[in-house]
């Protein structure tokens, strides 16, 4: 047993390990662009790039189980060595993700007027947010579809590829980044035009691992999908993929209503606000991004055991994640105890932005440890492709617990809108430790067609 246990923890590693570098490397991004815009003279600039961010974000977020989704399944394909469906699934999620993509641009100018009135804030920060969001909207055909090239290369255990893809795709963004606004001097063109550009590089990035994982040329590829060119939406492997999304869509709506009334509140509270709370959700980005790359570890272990009918295998990857999951979350706490203040002073000058900012602080600290469990087990049911779970624990958590804390704590401010989001994550992990506990012993079973 012992020397199984080794065994796990490698393999878990061998995938964690690249994602959570490479993860890590989404929210420094976010960090280099807060601290960039931070270093603007205003405070509506940082306020701005964080509403237009949202009202973007908010659709690549939602679109989140393009990558769940790819993963359980293409993790269940590779455990039951079946490359012909690792295929039909990538085909699937690519084509869905442009189609959405191609969607979002069409309606653009309605979405982000809506988004702006729902959003409040001052003159400025309106100004600002929709010229941000008219720029990075038109990359979203590339965001969509390299989430689930993310997804893909997660399921075949190609942890490697996912690192590379992320670390170079957000180099790019960084670098154009600081060229943008503090060479060219383009503010918040510049921070967006940079975000619009890698993503199209790392699409064409991410179709070149596909290529090398498969072993195509470009001549191969177009024969592989003539041939297959018929099962990719066929009913009865469709029907379930569009079920298993549609739960994964309602878990991240509810996730994205959390979040977007958190930056929607702060900004009805002031531009001194919802600048600061942008510097705290990057902190927080940070965590779940990192936190993240145990669970990515945990999902492809599990749907590899599920895809093998393993039912001994599955509850291993799940004991050893636990272990090193809450490990993992200990360090992060230790970290925003001894550089949060530091950070917080690196990425802005304003003194109004950071004093308060530091008030919130303690918030960040004890959140690693508090929401450690809902981003595992959430990467355990996306290997058991059993988003249904998912989907109650968060419909419950949002409606339960975030809303009604919120109501009770509004009375504290931004500090209650704080309150409100840890209990919510709590109430994640509670109730999804609860169901996995109670049912372990079946969950292997069940696989959901593809």
């Amino acid at each position: 047993m012992q020397a199984k246990q080794i065994t796990e923890r490698k393999a878990l590693f061998a995938l964690a390990i690249p994602m959570i570098l490479s993860n890590i490397t989404v929210p420094l991004l976010g960090l280099v662009d807060t601290g960039v815009v931070g270093h603007l003279p205003e405070s509506y600039f940082l306020g701005a790039t964080a509403v237009g961010s949202m009202i973007i974000t908010f659709i690549s977020w939602f679109c989140g189980f393009l990558r769940m989704s790819t993963s359980g399944l293409s993790a269940q394909a590779y455990g039951s060595g079946d490359t012909q469906q690792g295929i039909l699934v990538l085909s699937r999620g690519i084509i869905v993700a442009l189609i959405i993509g191609a969607i979002a641009i069409a309606i653009q100018v309605p979405y982000i007027k809506g988004a702006l009135w729902l959003s409040g804030g001052s003159e400025q920060v309106q100004f600002y947010a929709r010229q941000y969001s008219e720029i990075r909207v038109w990359g979203l055909p590339a965001a969509l579809a390299n989430l689930v090239i993310l997804g893909w290369l997660l399921g075949m255990h190609k942890a490697k590829y996912a690192m590379w893809l992320l670390i170079i795709t957000n180099l790019v963004n960084l670098v154009l980044d600081l060229l943008f606004v503090l060479v060219f001097d383009w503010q918040i063109v510049g921070v967006a035009s940079a975000t619009l550009i890698a993503e199209y590089s790392g699409f064409i990035i991410g179709s070149l691992f596909i290529f090398k994982t498969l072993g195509l040329t470009t001549n191969s590829v177009i024969d592989t999908l003539l041939q297959i060119k018929q099962k990719v939406f066929e009913k009865t492997a469709f029907v379930p993929y569009l079920k298993l999304n549609r739960d994964i869509v309602i878990r991240t709506l509810c996730l994205e209503i959390c979040f977007v009334f958190i930056t929607f509140m702060g900004a009805r509270m002031g531009d001194t606000v919802v600048a600061a709370n942008a510097i705290l959700l990057n902190f927080l980005l940070l965590i779940s991004f990192g936190l993240d790359g145990i669970a990515y570890g945990a999902e492809a272990r599990v749907g590899r055991a599920k895809g093998a009918n393993d039912n001994k295998a599955m509850q291993l990857a799940v004991s050893t994640a636990l272990k090193y999951n809450l490990l993992f979350a200990v360090l992060y706490s230790l970290f925003f105890l001894l550089l949060g203040n530091a950070i917080i002073h690196l990425l802005s000058d304003i003194e109004s932005v950071n004093n308060y900012a530091l008030q919130f602080l303690p918030w960040i600290v004890a959140l690693p440890v508090l929401s450690c469990w809902c981003y595992l087990f959430d990467g355990i049911y996306i290997g058991l492709t059993k988003a249904d779970v998912m989907r109650n624990s968060m419909i419950v958590s949002t409606f339960f617990v975030f809303f009604p804390a919120w109501f009770l704590f509004q009375s504290f401010g931004n500090h209650g809108l704080w309150a409100a989001f840890c209990l919510f994550m709590i109430s994640r992990g509670v109730t999804l430790a609860l169901h996995y506990y109670k049912n372990a012993n079946n969950l292997h079973s069940d696989v959901v067609d593809q």
